[in-house]
């Protein structure tokens, strides 16, 4: 039975010898030791937004909004060091013939609730139709988001013509 045993052992010794990757003890009490690796993978810098919104209805010389509902930009670069910025541009608002400019409008950032590491500052400005900067990430690690809920209100000239005005407003994340 013993040389059995011996047999076993000495198999087994051979056979781990004979594995090339497998960790030994050196010496009696040196316990073996495995490398893990993975890898992180990264995604891409999105930004969502509503397909329309409707600011609702007032008269000449008045002002005219409302929020147009959630934005969020989705970091999933994965970075040590991530940073981005918003921008937002307005067309002119057109109704047949008349138009009120963009730069009748506004765009008003309000809160904005964050997960993950980035530090978020916003900047309310007058619409134009050149892109703005109305929201900036910085000092991010890793993947973030940024959601808010901009308010656009338009400053109805006192000699606008009834009827609906439509314009586009392009916001975009890089």
């Amino acid at each position: 039975m013993r040389a059995r045993i011996l047999s076993a052992a000495a198999a087994a010794a051979a056979l781990a010898l004979a594995q090339p990757g497998l960790a030994l003890a050196e010496e009696e009490g040196d316990d073996p030791s495995t490398t893990v690796t993975f890898v992180v993978t990264s995604g891409a810098l999105t930004l969502s937004v509503p397909a329309s919104a409707a600011l609702g209805s007032g008269a000449p010389g008045t002002s005219i909004g409302a929020p147009i509902g959630p934005c969020t930009v989705v970091d999933n670069r994965a970075l040590l060091s991530a940073s981005w910025t918003v921008t937002a541009a307005e067309t002119d608002f057109v109704n047949g013939p008349s138009t009120i400019p963009a730069t009748d409008a506004t765009y008003t950032v309000g809160s904005v609730t964050t997960t993950g590491t980035i530090t978020v500052t916003s900047t309310n400005v007058t619409l134009s139709n050149s892109a703005q900067t109305v929201l900036t990430g910085s000092a991010g690690v890793g993947d973030n988001t940024a959601t808010w809920d901009p308010t656009v209100t338009v400053s109805v000239p006192a000699s606008a013509v009834s009827g609906l005005y439509t314009g586009t407003l392009t916001q975009s994340v890089a």
